[in-house]
């Protein structure tokens, strides 16, 4: 059999496999899990092998993992049972803050074929969290002539779990003069206050110390306490009013440091002193706000001290005081809503899910070659992120879910025209202006034995000699190949015929190494003037 017939032979075979291997490369469907935070390093989430119809052969055979993104890496693949399990610990809060819902994608890779999964696993919240006041004491100044009726904001808890785990209510101590209630605010959201039931008489008592409570909704209930510190005072009987209670504010997240947000303003019916108004926020505000806005005490002006961030916050509230200077002083409240409206601001990230695989040069059409994905940390359009590669390019981008991608061929390739390629991917927010990002992919093409061994004359003219030694070099071929290493090495021999009957074998042979050729006896011009010899190389 000449080395043509075994190639097309082993060519066809060859295809054959790869329109296999083609089918069986997808993208699978989506798994869910659920877990409740904090659960111990090692737990089991689920049986991973099982719910990606996975063999226990296959976990090692084709590599299953978790693949690796920037940040913690939170799970693993249990190799001897298939099962996903915690890597880390799990701070729902850390992760997810106060959101309704805390999911983790995660994307699951196999090879040979490579396969992409995505597996998302929901973090439940347990009640690992006590309500916390930001401040140990609230100091409240009030007037013994303050009328009966009148309530006097008091700080709100804090807790870091979610819904029925988070604050559900608030208890004061017994108290003749005060109760508590709440204030319904927007959002389903409530605030403690405190309620004056009956005249104060400094006189009979000039400080009433009071303990606040915050339960939250757990099981069992956690709580947190402030003490509230009520000093009667005299004179000053108006309070500071806020033309609005509400301020609400859009201010895009490139606005200039320095510049004015928003003016508060209150008015005091009282005169001199007594109606001299000095803003502040209130003592309850967090040190992470006041490190971005800066109150002006005489004009109620709110400055831009820090950068903002939509991707942080996009939404923020803040609670402001006016205080007179009377005596007693006497303070009014409003608070200001301030909308983050997000900017292109953010580049957006190509991450290889999967390192690209060396590519045959006779792989068909649409054959995977690396796993791609694409991530913006804007919102909206913003966010949004398209792929392209250079044109002229042989490969192509398949998308399959969430901003993932396969890279797969979209051409013929050639590796003795191109051994390997620099896949340049380019990937462009929808922005205004867009904003774009690149990253160069290496692919090596691997070679296969379809190139065959070419002589460098179609044919050769030999003189000789009568009665040359045997074993005399009669002459040398020389033949090349444009394939590589084992596909390039080249055999010589010649093919079998009959020169007077007699096997060409007996008159001469040829080194299969270098394609030199030597006389097996002596020759006779009488006997034998021509005779012909084709060669093989292999």
């Amino acid at each position: 059999m000449t080395k043509r017939m075994r190639y097309r032979e082993w060519k066809w075979l060859g295809l054959w496999c790869y329109h296999f291997v083609l089918l069986r490369i997808t993208t699978e469907g989506q798994t869910r899990y659920s877990i409740p935070e904090e659960v111990k390093r090692g737990s089991a989430v689920g049986n991973l092998a099982k719910d990606l119809g996975l063999g226990l052969s296959d976990i090692l055979d084709r590599k299953l993992r978790v693949a690796s993104e920037a940040g913690e890496q939170y799970f693993s693949v249990d190799a001897g049972k298939g099962e996903l399990v915690v890597n880390d610990r799990i701070d729902r809060e850390a992760l997810c803050g106060q959101s309704a819902s805390c999911i983790l994608s995660l994307q699951v890779v196999t090879e040979n074929p490579l396969q992409l999964y995505r597996i998302e696993v929901e973090v439940k919240d347990i009640n690992d969290n006590s309500p916390v006041f930001i401040k140990e004491e609230r100091h409240l100044k009030i007037a013994e002539s303050t009328a009966v009726g009148i309530r006097f904001p008091l700080d709100t808890a804090q807790d870091q779990d979610f819904g029925s785990n988070s604050v559900k209510s608030y208890t004061l101590s017994k108290s003749e003069c005060f109760s508590l209630k709440m204030k319904e605010l927007s959002g389903d959201r409530h605030v403690p206050e405190l309620v004056l039931e009956k005249p104060l008489d400094r006189e009979k008592q000039s400080v009433h110390q009071l303990l606040l409570t915050a339960l939250d909704g757990g099981s069992p209930v956690k709580t947190g306490t402030t003490n509230i510190i009520v000093t009667v005072l005299d004179n000053n009987d108006n309070v500071p009013v806020f033309k609005r209670t509400l301020y609400n504010i859009s201010v895009p997240e490139n606005s200039a440091v320095g510049s004015v947000l928003v003016q508060v303003e209150a008015a005091d019916e009282d005169e001199g002193v007594n109606a001299e108004i000095e803003y502040r926020f209130a003592d309850s505000t967090p040190p992470s706000l006041l490190s971005i806005f800066k109150m002006n005490s005489d004009t109620g002006e709110i400055i831009l001290l820090n950068a903002l961030d939509y991707e942080s916050s996009s939404k923020i509230e803040i609670s402001v005081t006016a205080k007179d200077k009377g005596i007693p002083e006497m303070e009014g409240h409003c608070r200001v809503q301030i909308v983050v409206i997000d900017v292109n601001d953010n580049v957006p990230e190509i991450m290889l899910t999967s390192k690209p695989s060396p590519v045959r040069e006779d792989a068909p059409k649409g054959t995977v070659v690396a796993l791609i994905s694409a991530r913006d940390l804007d919102s909206g359009n913003n966010g949004n992120v398209a792929l392209k590669l250079a044109h002229g390019s042989p490969f192509s981008l398949k998308a399959s879910f969430s901003n993932n991608y396969a890279l797969i061929t979209a051409g013929v390739l050639d590796r003795e025209k191109s051994a390997e390629y620099n896949v340049e991917i380019t990937a462009t927010d929808a922005g205004s202006p867009p904003l774009s990002s690149k990253k160069t992919v290496h692919v090596s093409i691997t070679d296969v034995n379809d190139n065959p061994p070419i002589f460098n004359q179609p044919s050769y003219n030999v003189y000789v000699r009568e009665n040359r030694l045997p074993g005399s070099i009669l002459f040398s071929v020389t033949a090349s190949d444009l394939d590589s290493g084992e596909n390039a090495k080249i055999s010589y021999s010649i093919l079998e015929s009959k020169v007077q009957d007699v096997s060409v074998s007996s008159y001469v042979y040829i080194n299969s190494d270098n394609g030199s050729i030597y006389s097996m006896h002596s020759f006779d011009y009488e006997k034998l003037k021509v005779f012909q010899i084709q060669h093989l190389d292999l």
